[in-house]
Protein backbone atom coordinates (compact mmCIF):
# COMPACT_ATOMS: atom_id res chain seq x y z
CA UNK A 1 0.00 0.00 0.00
CA UNK A 2 1.33 3.42 -0.94
CA UNK A 3 2.35 5.82 1.79
CA UNK A 4 0.50 9.14 1.66
CA UNK A 5 2.78 12.18 1.46
CA UNK A 6 1.67 15.78 1.91
CA UNK A 7 3.92 18.28 0.11
CA UNK A 8 3.62 21.87 1.36
CA UNK A 9 4.79 24.97 -0.51
CA UNK A 10 4.56 28.77 -0.48
CA UNK A 11 4.31 30.54 2.86
CA UNK A 12 4.78 33.93 4.50
CA UNK A 13 8.39 34.48 3.50
CA UNK A 14 10.47 36.55 1.11
CA UNK A 15 11.56 33.17 -0.26
CA UNK A 16 8.02 32.31 -1.40
CA UNK A 17 8.96 32.23 -5.13
CA UNK A 18 11.88 29.87 -4.45
CA UNK A 19 9.54 27.57 -2.54
CA UNK A 20 7.27 27.35 -5.60
CA UNK A 21 10.19 26.36 -7.82
CA UNK A 22 11.48 23.83 -5.29
CA UNK A 23 8.02 22.31 -4.88
CA UNK A 24 7.59 21.93 -8.65
CA UNK A 25 10.89 20.01 -8.81
CA UNK A 26 9.87 17.76 -5.92
CA UNK A 27 6.47 16.99 -7.46
CA UNK A 28 8.06 16.19 -10.83
CA UNK A 29 10.60 13.81 -9.31
CA UNK A 30 8.87 12.08 -6.37
CA UNK A 31 8.26 8.36 -6.86
CA UNK A 32 4.52 8.06 -7.53
CA UNK A 33 4.78 4.28 -7.68
CA UNK A 34 5.63 4.36 -3.96
CA UNK A 35 3.70 7.40 -2.77
CA UNK A 36 0.32 9.02 -3.23
CA UNK A 37 0.60 12.81 -3.06
CA UNK A 38 -1.54 15.53 -1.52
CA UNK A 39 -0.33 19.08 -2.14
CA UNK A 40 -1.01 22.03 0.14
CA UNK A 41 -0.27 25.60 -0.90
CA UNK A 42 0.23 28.29 1.72
CA UNK A 43 -0.49 31.85 0.62
CA UNK A 44 1.66 34.87 1.40
CA UNK A 45 -0.93 35.65 4.09
CA UNK A 46 -0.49 32.21 5.66
CA UNK A 47 -3.76 30.59 4.50
CA UNK A 48 -3.57 26.84 3.75
CA UNK A 49 -5.34 25.47 0.66
CA UNK A 50 -5.68 21.99 -0.79
CA UNK A 51 -4.22 22.16 -4.29
CA UNK A 52 -4.83 19.57 -7.02
CA UNK A 53 -4.01 21.57 -10.15
CA UNK A 54 -1.05 21.42 -12.51
CA UNK A 55 2.56 21.67 -11.46
CA UNK A 56 3.05 24.43 -14.04
CA UNK A 57 0.58 26.65 -12.17
CA UNK A 58 2.75 26.31 -9.08
CA UNK A 59 5.85 27.26 -11.06
CA UNK A 60 4.28 30.39 -12.54
CA UNK A 61 2.43 31.31 -9.32
CA UNK A 62 -1.10 31.03 -10.71
CA UNK A 63 -2.03 28.14 -8.41
CA UNK A 64 -4.48 30.26 -6.40
CA UNK A 65 -6.97 30.49 -9.27
CA UNK A 66 -10.08 28.32 -9.02
CA UNK A 67 -12.25 27.11 -6.16
CA UNK A 68 -9.73 25.89 -3.59
CA UNK A 69 -10.65 24.23 -0.30
CA UNK A 70 -9.23 25.41 3.00
CA UNK A 71 -7.28 22.88 5.04
CA UNK A 72 -5.63 22.76 8.45
CA UNK A 73 -3.65 20.29 10.51
CA UNK A 74 -5.68 18.26 12.99
CA UNK A 75 -3.93 18.29 16.37
CA UNK A 76 -4.89 14.74 17.28
CA UNK A 77 -1.80 12.51 17.53
CA UNK A 78 -4.06 9.45 17.69
CA UNK A 79 -5.43 10.24 14.23
CA UNK A 80 -2.99 12.55 12.37
CA UNK A 81 -4.69 13.97 9.31
CA UNK A 82 -5.52 17.06 7.33
CA UNK A 83 -8.93 18.59 7.86
CA UNK A 84 -10.54 19.76 4.61
CA UNK A 85 -13.24 22.41 4.86
CA UNK A 86 -15.85 22.87 2.17
CA UNK A 87 -19.55 23.66 1.89
CA UNK A 88 -20.51 20.11 2.79
CA UNK A 89 -18.65 20.04 6.09
CA UNK A 90 -15.21 18.86 7.19
CA UNK A 91 -13.41 15.93 5.58
CA UNK A 92 -10.22 14.13 6.57
CA UNK A 93 -7.14 13.10 4.62
CA UNK A 94 -4.85 10.60 6.33
CA UNK A 95 -1.20 11.63 5.91
CA UNK A 96 1.81 9.44 6.68
CA UNK A 97 4.61 11.98 6.17
CA UNK A 98 4.61 15.74 5.61
CA UNK A 99 7.21 17.11 3.23
CA UNK A 100 7.64 20.86 3.77
CA UNK A 101 9.21 22.57 0.76
CA UNK A 102 9.25 26.00 2.33
CA UNK A 103 12.19 28.31 2.90
CA UNK A 104 12.75 31.13 5.35
CA UNK A 105 10.24 32.56 7.83
CA UNK A 106 7.52 30.19 9.07
CA UNK A 107 8.89 27.31 7.02
CA UNK A 108 12.54 26.92 7.97
CA UNK A 109 12.71 28.67 11.34
CA UNK A 110 11.04 26.08 13.57
CA UNK A 111 7.48 27.41 13.61
CA UNK A 112 6.13 24.83 11.17
CA UNK A 113 8.21 22.10 12.79
CA UNK A 114 6.71 23.00 16.17
CA UNK A 115 3.23 22.75 14.66
CA UNK A 116 4.07 19.29 13.32
CA UNK A 117 5.49 18.23 16.70
CA UNK A 118 2.35 19.38 18.54
CA UNK A 119 0.20 17.42 16.10
CA UNK A 120 2.37 14.33 16.56
CA UNK A 121 3.04 13.84 12.85
CA UNK A 122 6.13 12.74 10.93
CA UNK A 123 7.87 15.18 8.64
CA UNK A 124 10.93 15.53 6.44
CA UNK A 125 13.81 17.58 7.80
CA UNK A 126 15.27 18.80 11.06
CA UNK A 127 13.20 19.51 14.17
CA UNK A 128 12.16 22.70 15.91
CA UNK A 129 15.41 23.39 17.78
CA UNK A 130 17.74 22.77 14.85
CA UNK A 131 15.48 24.78 12.54
CA UNK A 132 15.35 27.77 14.87
CA UNK A 133 19.09 27.81 15.58
CA UNK A 134 20.03 27.13 11.97
CA UNK A 135 17.85 29.99 10.76
CA UNK A 136 19.28 32.51 13.22
CA UNK A 137 22.83 33.21 12.08
CA UNK A 138 23.90 34.55 15.48
CA UNK A 139 22.76 31.49 17.44
CA UNK A 140 24.14 29.11 14.83
CA UNK A 141 27.50 30.84 15.24
CA UNK A 142 27.31 30.45 19.01
CA UNK A 143 26.66 26.71 18.63
CA UNK A 144 29.48 26.32 16.08
CA UNK A 145 31.87 28.21 18.35
CA UNK A 146 31.13 25.85 21.24
CA UNK A 147 31.52 22.89 18.90
CA UNK A 148 35.01 24.10 18.01
CA UNK A 149 34.26 24.83 14.36
CA UNK A 150 36.30 27.67 12.88
CA UNK A 151 34.30 30.54 11.39
CA UNK A 152 34.25 34.26 10.65
CA UNK A 153 34.16 36.55 13.69
CA UNK A 154 31.12 38.83 13.94
CA UNK A 155 29.32 41.67 15.69
CA UNK A 156 25.58 41.44 16.37
CA UNK A 157 23.52 44.61 15.91
CA UNK A 158 19.88 45.02 17.00
CA UNK A 159 17.59 47.73 15.70
CA UNK A 160 17.45 49.22 19.21
CA UNK A 161 21.25 49.45 19.59
CA UNK A 162 23.06 52.79 19.40
CA UNK A 163 24.19 52.73 15.79
CA UNK A 164 27.26 54.96 16.23
CA UNK A 165 28.69 52.85 19.05
CA UNK A 166 28.13 49.67 17.02
CA UNK A 167 29.88 51.14 14.00
CA UNK A 168 32.79 52.12 16.25
CA UNK A 169 32.90 48.52 17.58
CA UNK A 170 32.83 47.08 14.05
CA UNK A 171 35.55 49.38 12.73
CA UNK A 172 37.78 48.68 15.71
CA UNK A 173 37.31 44.93 15.37
CA UNK A 174 37.54 44.46 11.59
CA UNK A 175 39.17 45.94 8.55
CA UNK A 176 37.04 46.71 5.52
CA UNK A 177 35.46 45.08 3.60
CA UNK A 178 32.88 43.46 5.86
CA UNK A 179 29.71 41.51 5.18
CA UNK A 180 26.35 42.62 6.56
CA UNK A 181 23.56 40.06 6.88
CA UNK A 182 20.06 39.88 8.37
CA UNK A 183 20.23 37.33 11.18
CA UNK A 184 17.16 35.50 9.90
CA UNK A 185 16.93 35.45 6.11
CA UNK A 186 17.90 33.12 3.31
CA UNK A 187 18.63 33.17 -0.43
CA UNK A 188 21.04 36.08 0.17
CA UNK A 189 18.18 38.51 0.86
CA UNK A 190 19.44 41.70 2.48
CA UNK A 191 23.14 40.76 2.36
CA UNK A 192 25.62 43.51 1.56
CA UNK A 193 29.38 43.97 1.31
CA UNK A 194 30.77 47.24 2.64
CA UNK A 195 34.15 48.75 1.74
CA UNK A 196 33.85 51.87 3.91
CA UNK A 197 31.69 53.50 6.59
CA UNK A 198 29.21 54.99 4.14
CA UNK A 199 28.61 51.60 2.52
CA UNK A 200 28.40 49.96 5.95
CA UNK A 201 25.60 52.32 7.01
CA UNK A 202 23.76 51.71 3.74
CA UNK A 203 24.16 47.93 4.01
CA UNK A 204 22.92 47.95 7.61
CA UNK A 205 19.86 50.00 6.64
CA UNK A 206 19.07 47.50 3.91
CA UNK A 207 19.60 44.46 6.15
CA UNK A 208 17.24 45.90 8.77
CA UNK A 209 14.47 45.79 6.16
CA UNK A 210 14.55 41.99 6.51
CA UNK A 211 15.12 41.53 10.25
CA UNK A 212 15.35 43.44 13.51
CA UNK A 213 18.73 41.81 14.19
CA UNK A 214 21.72 41.74 11.84
CA UNK A 215 25.28 40.49 11.98
CA UNK A 216 28.39 42.13 10.59
CA UNK A 217 31.14 39.66 9.73
CA UNK A 218 34.80 39.91 8.99
CA UNK A 219 35.64 39.29 5.35
CA UNK A 220 36.91 35.82 4.53
CA UNK A 221 38.77 35.22 1.31
CA UNK A 222 38.88 31.90 -0.44
CA UNK A 223 36.67 29.42 -2.26
CA UNK A 224 32.96 29.45 -1.38
CA UNK A 225 31.93 25.80 -1.16
CA UNK A 226 28.92 23.74 -0.12
CA UNK A 227 28.41 20.23 1.23
CA UNK A 228 25.12 18.33 1.46
CA UNK A 229 24.36 16.02 4.38
CA UNK A 230 21.76 13.26 4.58
CA UNK A 231 20.81 11.07 7.50
CA UNK A 232 19.69 10.89 11.10
CA UNK A 233 21.85 11.28 14.18
CA UNK A 234 24.69 8.76 14.27
CA UNK A 235 24.32 7.80 10.62
CA UNK A 236 24.93 10.91 8.50
CA UNK A 237 26.32 10.86 4.97
CA UNK A 238 28.18 13.86 3.55
CA UNK A 239 28.30 14.45 -0.20
CA UNK A 240 31.32 15.60 -2.10
CA UNK A 241 31.93 19.36 -2.03
CA UNK A 242 30.71 21.82 -4.65
CA UNK A 243 32.05 25.28 -5.38
CA UNK A 244 30.25 28.43 -6.41
CA UNK A 245 32.03 30.97 -8.59
CA UNK A 246 29.68 33.97 -8.56
CA UNK A 247 29.38 36.38 -11.45
CA UNK A 248 29.10 39.26 -8.96
CA UNK A 249 31.18 40.49 -6.04
CA UNK A 250 29.51 37.86 -3.87
CA UNK A 251 26.77 35.24 -4.19
CA UNK A 252 23.64 37.42 -4.40
CA UNK A 253 20.02 36.41 -4.93
CA UNK A 254 20.33 37.24 -8.64
CA UNK A 255 23.51 35.19 -8.90
CA UNK A 256 21.59 32.22 -7.52
CA UNK A 257 18.34 32.43 -9.41
CA UNK A 258 18.46 34.87 -12.33
CA UNK A 259 18.04 33.30 -15.76
CA UNK A 260 20.91 35.50 -17.03
CA UNK A 261 23.30 34.65 -14.20
CA UNK A 262 26.80 33.58 -15.25
CA UNK A 263 27.52 31.96 -11.89
CA UNK A 264 29.44 28.69 -12.32
CA UNK A 265 29.20 25.55 -10.21
CA UNK A 266 32.10 23.12 -9.89
CA UNK A 267 31.49 19.61 -8.57
CA UNK A 268 33.87 18.60 -7.04
CA UNK A 269 35.12 21.96 -5.80
CA UNK A 270 38.41 23.36 -7.05
CA UNK A 271 40.18 22.69 -3.76
CA UNK A 272 42.54 19.96 -2.54
CA UNK A 273 41.37 16.46 -1.62
CA UNK A 274 42.43 17.10 1.96
CA UNK A 275 40.33 20.26 2.11
CA UNK A 276 37.34 18.41 0.63
CA UNK A 277 37.58 15.75 3.33
CA UNK A 278 37.91 18.41 6.02
CA UNK A 279 34.76 20.16 4.72
CA UNK A 280 32.84 16.86 4.66
CA UNK A 281 33.87 16.07 8.25
CA UNK A 282 32.98 19.54 9.50
CA UNK A 283 29.62 19.51 7.67
CA UNK A 284 28.58 16.42 9.61
CA UNK A 285 29.94 17.91 12.84
CA UNK A 286 27.97 21.13 12.34
CA UNK A 287 24.81 19.20 11.47
CA UNK A 288 25.06 17.05 14.58
CA UNK A 289 25.97 20.05 16.77
CA UNK A 290 22.53 21.47 15.92
CA UNK A 291 20.84 18.08 16.53
CA UNK A 292 20.06 17.84 12.83
CA UNK A 293 18.16 15.04 11.16
CA UNK A 294 17.14 14.35 7.59
CA UNK A 295 18.98 16.93 5.56
CA UNK A 296 20.94 20.16 5.48
CA UNK A 297 23.38 21.99 3.24
CA UNK A 298 26.44 23.38 4.99
CA UNK A 299 28.44 26.23 3.44
CA UNK A 300 32.13 26.99 4.00
CA UNK A 301 34.99 29.22 2.92
CA UNK A 302 38.22 27.44 2.04
CA UNK A 303 41.55 29.27 1.79
CA UNK A 304 44.32 26.77 1.07
CA UNK A 305 43.91 24.14 3.79
CA UNK A 306 42.06 26.51 6.14
CA UNK A 307 38.33 25.75 6.32
CA UNK A 308 35.77 28.03 7.99
CA UNK A 309 32.06 27.44 8.20
CA UNK A 310 29.79 30.11 6.74
CA UNK A 311 26.28 28.86 7.57
CA UNK A 312 23.92 25.90 7.58
CA UNK A 313 20.71 25.67 5.55
CA UNK A 314 18.30 23.21 7.16
CA UNK A 315 15.78 23.31 4.28
CA UNK A 316 17.93 23.92 1.20
CA UNK A 317 16.51 24.60 -2.24
CA UNK A 318 15.23 21.77 -4.43
CA UNK A 319 15.02 23.71 -7.68
CA UNK A 320 16.47 22.35 -10.90
CA UNK A 321 19.65 24.36 -10.27
CA UNK A 322 19.94 23.84 -6.50
CA UNK A 323 23.21 22.53 -5.14
CA UNK A 324 21.73 20.02 -2.66
CA UNK A 325 20.30 17.58 -5.25
CA UNK A 326 23.21 18.27 -7.61
CA UNK A 327 25.77 17.23 -5.00
CA UNK A 328 24.06 13.93 -4.27
CA UNK A 329 23.45 13.45 -7.98
CA UNK A 330 27.22 13.51 -8.38
CA UNK A 331 27.36 10.76 -5.74
CA UNK A 332 25.07 8.64 -7.89
CA UNK A 333 21.87 9.32 -5.93
CA UNK A 334 19.24 10.44 -8.44
CA UNK A 335 16.70 13.11 -7.47
CA UNK A 336 13.86 10.57 -7.10
CA UNK A 337 15.96 8.28 -4.90
CA UNK A 338 17.06 11.27 -2.80
CA UNK A 339 13.44 12.24 -2.12
CA UNK A 340 12.64 8.63 -1.21
CA UNK A 341 15.58 8.56 1.21
CA UNK A 342 14.36 11.75 2.90
CA UNK A 343 10.84 10.38 3.32
CA UNK A 344 12.20 7.11 4.73
CA UNK A 345 14.36 9.06 7.21
CA UNK A 346 11.25 10.97 8.30
CA UNK A 347 9.38 7.71 8.88
CA UNK A 348 12.20 6.54 11.19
Amino acid sequence: MKKHICVLFGGKSAEYPISLRSCASVLKNIDRDKYSITTVGITKDGVWYLYDGSIENIENDTWLSGNLKRVCLDHNPADPCLLVMDGEGIGKIKIDVYFPVLHGTNGEDGKLQGLFDMAGVKYVGVGLLASAMGMDKEYAKIVFRHAGINQADWVTVHDYDDRDSKIWEIENKFEYPVFVKPANAGSSFGIGKAYDREQLISAMDNAFKFDRKIIVEEFLKGHEVECAVLGNSGDVKASTVGEIVADEDFYTFDSKYSATSQTKLHIPALISEDAIEKVRTLAVKAFEALSGRGLSRVDFFVDGEEVRINEINTLPGFTSISMYPKLFGYEGIEFTDLLTALIELAQK
